[in-house]
């Protein structure tokens, strides 16, 4: 396994699980230290149980030297980043493509490289180029094999998979791929074994495919608040009808994270180059980004046009609830132009503040919820954490300046919130504005 990031670690460790006799490279060396120690350097629920079990059971190991992993392979599992280029978005292959030559220059004997990593569509062909033009004589064949991981349910996913896509057509790297994933194959997992290029396609048609569903929704909550209409409710109608299905119909301040920014903008780029136009990607990727603008305009138009000097504590950073992950993170968008407007932000993530550091600057962070919600003017939720929806609203209400609460996740319901005295913001549904309206201070409009 070229790679110990998010895919790379959780698939090699998986394979563990199954049997496989794994080596994981990486050229950090201080991460490989740690990962041999079962330091987990990524923050997923089950990986890191999983993966000392997989280190006493001796079946996984980790290197920095790739030519003596590789030399030894039937399968070489390509899981380097593929971030987006700076200058103008593509997906950045350099990195695979270095992967590749060093693994052709290593290999000894037939072996399978298999890209794991998420890649443009010709990107395998491209592969088989360069390990023929560095190493001419070797018996090899080039699969593709996309991941499906949901960060935070990465480990189930993995070992209870909807779907293993395979892009080969070569009888013999499908043989190799079928012992790999056996206890999947005896489980009657569905396999998909299909051409190179079809697989590339899967994986980003999926992706944007979900993205078009976040989008949709979002666009018809828009409609609910200006219509009078409740979105949870429209959603959950939709969800009823077999062909629809209930996921990723839930409104909200927009995707984010690793793949779905990332690999709708490579579609539609993908698409622009072939001749195809991807035109509603186009849009979920436009729709998307204003989406972030328009929540910070959001919460500053709920309290009254004006934050300036105005306590705002933040509920979450993640770009979801159970993962670190900062990557394309709505809150990255939303906080900014809060604290331009001239808010003081306060926050707290039960996983990804050290994180997010990296990333936001002047932010006081607290230890949990209540000490955010200690004197703040407005309370927003942005990621949807368990433990953020069983707060004591009493006891946040008695720590607030203004019982302001802002829920870009429809995490508590209108019909509590009508009882609890607050001023209640949510996406898609009716506003709640409080019974006394004395407790809105200084507030245009309460």
């Amino acid at each position: 396994m070229v790679g110990t990031g998010y895919v790379g670690l959780v698939s090699g460790t998986c394979f563990a699980e199954f049997g496989v006799d794994v080596v994981c490279i990486d050229r950090e060396k201080d991460k490989i230290k740690r990962l041999k120690k079962g330091e987990v350097p990524i923050y997923e629920p089950g990986l890191d149980d999983l993966l000392a079990r997989q280190i006493k059971s001796k079946r996984i190991h980790f290197t920095t030297e790739l030519d003596e992993a590789v030399k030894n392979a039937d399968a070489v599992f390509i899981a380097v980043g593929t971030p987006p280029r700076s200058d103008n978005g593509h997906a950045d292959l350099s990195h695979v493509y270095e992967a590749a030559r060093q693994v052709a220059r290593a290999m000894e004997g037939y072996t399978v490289i298999v890209t794991k990593s998420t890649v443009p569509v010709g990107t395998a062909r491209e592969i088989e180029r360069i390990v023929r033009e560095e190493n001419p004589d070797s018996e090899f064949d080039v699969a593709s094999n996309p991941e499906f991981l949901r960060e935070g349910a990465a480990v189930s996913d993995f070992m209870r998979p909807d779907r293993v896509v395979i892009g080969t057509s070569s009888e013999r790297a499908q043989k190799v791929l079928k012992e790999i994933y056996r206890p999947l194959y005896l489980n009657e997992t569905p396999i998909l074994f299909t051409k190179r290029e079809t697989a590339e396609i899967i994986k980003y048609a999926a992706n944007a495919f979900l993205a078009t569903k976040i989008g949709f929704i979002n666009e018809i909550a828009d409609l609910c608040e200006k219509a009078g209409g409740d979105v949870q409710v429209v959603a959950k109608a939709l969800g009823l009808d077999g062909r629809i299905s209930p996921k990723f119909l839930h409104a909200g301040p927009g995707y984010g994270g690793s793949c779905f920014p990332k690999d709708t903008l490579a579609l539609a780029q993908t698409g622009q180059k072939l001749g195809a136009r991807q035109k509603i990607v186009e849009t979920v990727v436009e729709s998307n980004v204003s989406r972030r603008e328009d929540m910070a305009r959001r919460i500053i138009e709920s309290c009254g046009g004006n934050v300036s000097g105005k306590k705002i504590g933040i509920l979450g950073v993640a770009f979801k609830p159970g993962t670190d992950d900062m990557r394309e993170a709505p809150a990255l968008s939303i906080i900014p132009i809060l604290q331009e407007a001239g808010a003081q932000i306060t926050a707290f993530d039960p996983a990804a503040m050290g994180q997010a550091k990296e990333y936001l600057n002047d932010i006081d962070w607290k230890k949990d919820a209540y000490e955010v919600a200690d004197g703040a003017d407005v309370l927003v939720i942005i990621t949807e954490w368990n433990e953020f929806r069983a707060l004591d609203l009493n006891r946040i209400g008695d720590l607030m300046n203004e019982k302001r609460l802002i829920d870009l996740r429809n995490i508590y319901q209108v019909s509590e919130m009508e009882t609890m005295d607050f001023h209640y913001v949510s996406i898609g549904r009716p506003e709640v504005l409080p019974a006394k309206k004395s407790v809105l201070k200084e507030v245009s409009g309460a």
